[in-house]
């Protein structure tokens, strides 16, 4: 079978940038050790960061970064990790630090100047998630006002103090995380009052400042109903939230040893992301009618049973995980009129990483390989696409998984392509691209480029420092045909990418 993916000439919206996300949090060696080391490090580091880390994350275009947490956040005083190191205190956080072995309590050396500074090494816009679960409005905007206000007061004046001398202009603040659960274990409503009162606070300042460029999250649910009572409660004032936020993390057997069963039911498990954002945009539509709300998937990724707390949620990261992580990619571009950002977990050693580290060294994983391949697609317009191809049910209460995902999207440069190939064996697929495709709108002509990726390699294969180039993209075979069709074989467990003008 020929495998076909239909171009329609129908633009979605803009991807944005945001949706290529990332997120650090203080657990296991996301920041101490995959980040943070210190001027003293054995390393070469650029003000503390290992410049290993940074030089990866440049090379990939990081939009967007998510910090302090995750459940760290709604435990964590931003004021504890400001001023002169030496005087910073040693804390203990409720979730991540607190007696788990070989992880000290929070030292507080990386916090908030350290973060957007790195944040600007990286060129990535920060994201701040704000205490609410033992936090409160006053320290929440204290906290925009140490990084955002260029006036006389005590904050600002500390902030220069402490080396910067310029605001920092952030704009994404997270009103808490997870606040279901780790966050406050809050009823819906409950959350509802408080983030109003957050936001009134937060709203506050901006009209202070008069600059309304304050962007807040909520956090949502996966679940309608959450969702509902939330905006509910809120009434008219769900205009003070500018995203609603959900979470979606996918597992099926172990990193390494899986059963072809649980090879495909890892992508429908995968793909239930799409029912979440459609689900919480629908909730929006209904119940905050005429409200400007967009969905942000501020955690998603595999998680395998080996990533414990005991060791920092550490697993293998492999080719399979990677292909998983290019269909929700996928979800995620097709979707580019709903969904505003997503940030996957994490970005340095912990859960579906893309970039892992040791003592000596820092390497891409196969999901880095992935975000690196569809660059491309960052700010350009989408389009609608369909997919004829077969498809495998693993189980009866997740989705069909079909065998080949596409995402597709246009700039004033051509016409950019992903195609992944979840089927073990290698599959031929036909790309039929719309008759104004390519810069000049009369037809695709060339093929300016195509690579694939993971081509002979086995999906449970997981990247070490010894092997990361064996993940790299090679060049790949793209045929455009006489009526104007892409045509290419995928290498079974493969991802493929190509740019026509």
């Amino acid at each position: 079978m020929t495998d076909t993916v239909t171009v329609h000439d129908d633009r979605i919206a803009e991807i944005a940038p945001g949706i290529y996300g990332h997120f650090a949090e203080h657990l296991g060696r996301c920041i101490y050790g995959g980040l943070w080391v210190g001027e003293d490090a054995a390393v070469e580091t650029r003000d503390g960061v290992r410049t290993d880390t940074l030089d990866l994350l440049a090379d990939l275009e990081t939009p967007v970064l998510r910090w302090p947490g995750g459940c760290f956040a709604d435990d964590y005083h931003w004021e504890d990790g400001v001023g002169p190191r030496e005087e910073r205190p040693d804390r203990r956080n409720l979730w991540w630090t607190q007696g788990r072995e070989n992880v000290p309590e929070e030292p507080n050396d990386f916090g908030t100047d350290e973060f957007l500074a790195l944040c600007e090494h990286i060129d990535a816009e920060p994201y701040l998630a704000a205490n609410v679960g033992s936090g409160d409005p006053g320290e929440a905007t204290d906290w925009v006002e140490y990084c955002n206000y260029d006036g006389d007061t005590d904050l600002a004046e500390r902030r220069r103090a402490n080396g910067r001398a310029e605001p920092y202009d952030v704009t994404y603040w997270g009103v808490g995380n997870e606040n279901w659960g780790c966050g406050g274990t809050y009823a819906p409503d409950e959350y509802a009052r408080d983030y109003r009162r957050f936001a009134t606070y937060l709203r506050g300042y901006d009209r202070l400042m008069g600059d309304g460029d304050l962007e807040l999250v909520a956090c949502g649910h996966t679940t309608e109903e959450w969702n509902r009572e939330f905006l509910r409660e809120l009434g008219g004032d769900a205009h003070m939230v500018n995203h609603l936020s959900v979470h979606r993390y996918y597992g099926a057997g172990d990193a390494t040893d899986f059963s072809d069963e649980q090879y495909y039911r890892l992508f429908a498990d995968s793909l239930r992301v799409a029912d979440d954002i459609e689900r919480a945009a629908a909730t929006v539509e209904a119940h905050a009618p005429g409200a400007d709300v967009g969905i942000i998937v501020d955690e998603w990724g595999v998680w395998h049973p080996e990533a414990e707390n005991d060791n920092g949620l550490e697993q293998p990261n492999t080719v399979r995980d990677a292909l998983s992580a290019a269909g929700v990619l996928d979800v995620l571009n097709r979707h580019a009129d709903t969904v505003t950002m997503a940030n996957i977990a994490q970005t340095v050693n912990v859960l579906q990483c893309l970039v892992q580290t040791d003592e000596e060294s820092a390497w891409a994983t196969p999901t880095y390989r992935v975000f690196d391949c569809y660059e491309p697609h960052i700010g350009a317009t989408a389009l609608r696409s369909t997919v004829d191809t077969d498809e495998r049910t693993p189980s009866e209460d997740l989705p069909s998984v079909p065998l080949v995902s596409a995402s597709v999207s246009e700039t004033d440069d051509g016409i950019f392509v992903t195609l992944s190939n979840r089927d073990l064996d290698s599959r031929d697929v036909c790309v039929d691209l719309p008759a104004d495709a390519g810069a000049t709108g009369g037809g695709a002509s060339t093929v300016e480029s195509a690579e694939v990726l993971f081509d002979g390699l086995d999906p449970a294969a997981a990247s070490t420092a010894a092997n990361a180039a064996d993940f790299a993209a090679e060049s790949a075979s793209v045929d455009l045909e006489a009526d104007g069709r892409l045509a290419a074989e995928v290498p079974g467990s493969a991802v493929l990418g190509a740019r026509v003008r």
